[in-house]
């Protein structure tokens, strides 16, 4: 797929104010500090598309970017910053809650998760609470490029492993890197093909 245009939309921090179209939307999530920007940025060829930052949590808000006039990319709040008040985590929550829950035109939730880092239980429990009310996701494994190939490889691996401990099947995984772009062709063909299905149904 070839992103032709990628533009900045809306932000908002209530998921009833989201574009009132029947567009599919694919949403971007992980914990503070994964490469989220970085990674849309690379997936829309766009270096300042969606603002990257060196302070974990600046993401408050649910932003949406249309991609080739037909499909959204939905940047979505990081969750598990520690250093934020309980007011602010529990207002977090709800957004992303709200929006994971009620959107019904997102089509698929790509949960980011830093190679580099074994297992965090934060993002284990986010993904099994997306298994149990039945949210469609993939998993998004950033910063391979600061592995090598084989430990990159072995990392995913050993992940999957932990996974297959509670799951029967595991959802699709990407592995990527915004700085060398790995993983771009195979997320971007992903959503094309999801995209396909959707206009023949």
């Amino acid at each position: 797929m070839n992103i032709i245009s990628a533009e900045f939309e809306i932000s908002n921090s209530d998921v009833r104010k989201c574009p009132d179209t029947t567009l599919p939307e694919y949403a971007f999530i992980g914990r503070s500090n994964v490469g989220k920007s970085s990674l849309i940025n690379m997936l829309t060829g766009r270096k300042a598309l969606a603002k990257t930052s060196q302070t974990p949590g600046k993401t408050l808000l649910i932003n949406h970017f249309i991609i080739n006039g037909k499909w959204y990319i939905v940047d979505l709040p990081g969750y598990g910053y520690a250093k934020r008040s309980k007011d602010s985590r529990d207002k977090l929550e709800r957004i992303i809650k709200g929006y994971v829950l009620q959107r019904q035109q997102m089509t698929n939730l790509f949960v980011l998760v830093d190679s580099r880092l074994k297992p965090q239980r934060i993002d284990l429990e986010f993904m099994q609470w997306l298994g149990e009310n039945g949210v469609p996701f993939s998993i998004v494994f950033t910063k391979l490029d600061k592995l090598g190939r084989v430990a990159g490889a072995t990392a995913v691996e050993a992940y999957k492993q932990e996974l297959l401990k509670t799951w029967e099947e595991l959802p699709p995984v990407f592995m990527t890197s915004s700085e060398d772009g790995r993983g771009r062709d195979e997320i971007l063909n992903y959503i094309d093909s999801i995209n396909k299905q959707l206009a023949s149904n």
